[in-house]
């Protein structure tokens, strides 16, 4: 499956790029990692809202850009090719949850404030939450950034989907500790905590578009360490020759890049499926996801084997790419859940 961006999309992809390696390069995630912070870097939050990257799926009536998916899936694959931390996917996830089944004064108290960069928002779903009377009780694990949101949307049972204040009666945030310090993860409890439903349940709407975004973030990460593979090849000599022109790294390496240029389009493909509302966008979705977590696995484990001795270090940013891969590689669906689903669409379906 091959799909790329228009010229536009490739400029933004260009702006974000540079954007990103000037003001948050690897080497401010690796003080990230040193630092016992809330993992929410301010400066990073501030010029994300200045540039308007958080309004680019909220609708033009609530001070959006009003643009697709894919847009955003060219903001993802920067943020997984710098490592880049921060609550911006998830802030994504939540705003999309709430222009989907938010009700006209969610929206209006809300998508605004996302789109300016003056709040952030975050899914917590899979928890097992019972609701009883607008009140809700359960445990969620591996929230990302509950800890600095100003607002939660939990899905409980059957589906539905809740405005949760994370300061509220009855909500405890916990974080916990995390392998990828490129994100934090939290543990939400929930005991009679009071919830705002949304009009609609669009749980699996969400889903589906988060697993695109995270998807891409993934190949994001691929490319990367892939590229960064290939150039030390290049260099690095064994027996006088560049190791990379050994032919079990030759052969290894072209595979992965097969690999991960498959994950690539069909990340753009998913996103732009969403979008235009294709009967495929569903399976398309979850061959993204897959094609995803396993080309970011394999190309990052690569990446720390063949960088030979200095790839098993901590002062290298092999594991910086590993640790986001794996990560991701879980969240919204591994490869196993998402080939399991192709196969009841496919098979089951025909």
């Amino acid at each position: 499956m091959y799909f790329d961006l228009t010229d536009e999309q490739r400029a933004l992809r260009s702006t974000v790029r540079d954007f990103l390696a000037d003001r948050f390069p690897l080497s401010a995630v690796r003080a990230l990692y040193d630092d016992d912070t809330d993992g929410d870097p301010a400066e990073l939050w501030k010029s994300v809202g200045e540039q308007g990257w958080l309004a680019v799926l909220i609708p033009e009536q609530y001070d959006g850009l009003g643009l697709g998916l894919l847009d955003a899936a060219v903001l993802a694959r920067c943020w997984g090719e710098g490592c880049v931390p921060g609550p911006f996917l998830p802030t994504l996830v939540a705003a999309e949850a709430l222009r989907l089944g938010g009700t006209d004064a969610q929206k209006s108290a809300w998508l605004p404030r996302v789109a300016a960069g003056d709040a952030k928002v975050t899914l917590a779903h899979g928890g097992g939450v019972t609701e009883t009377g607008g009140k809700l009780s359960g445990t969620i694990r591996h929230v990302e950034y509950a800890h600095v949101a100003d607002a939660l949307v939990v899905a409980a049972d059957g589906g539905r989907l809740w405005l949760v204040d994370p300061h509220g009666a009855g909500v405890t945030v916990t974080v916990t500790d995390a392998l990828d310090r490129s994100t934090v993860l939290t543990t939400v409890t929930l005991d009679g905590a009071a919830g705002e439903e949304l009009a609609a349940p669009v749980l699996p709407e969400v889903l589906d578009r988060a697993a695109v975004l995270y998807a891409n973030d993934l190949a994001g990460v691929a490319r990367v360490a892939l590229t960064r593979t290939v150039d030390y090849d290049k260099t690095r000599e064994q027996f006088g020759r560049p190791v990379g022109s050994f032919q079990a790294i030759k052969h290894a390496l072209a595979d992965l890049h097969v690999a991960v240029t498959m994950a690539e389009h069909a990340g753009w493909y998913a996103a732009h499926a969403l979008d235009a509302g294709l009967p495929d966008a569903t399976l398309a979705v979850s061959v993204a996801k897959s094609k995803a977590g396993d080309a970011a696995r394999e190309a990052t484990a690569a990446m720390i084997q063949y960088h030979g001795g200095i790839g098993y270090t901590w002062e290298h940013d092999a594991h910086l790419f590993f640790k986001r891969a794996k990560r991701a590689e879980y969240q919204y669906g591994d490869p196993a859940e998402h080939r399991e689903r192709i196969a009841r669409l496919v098979v089951d379906g025909a």
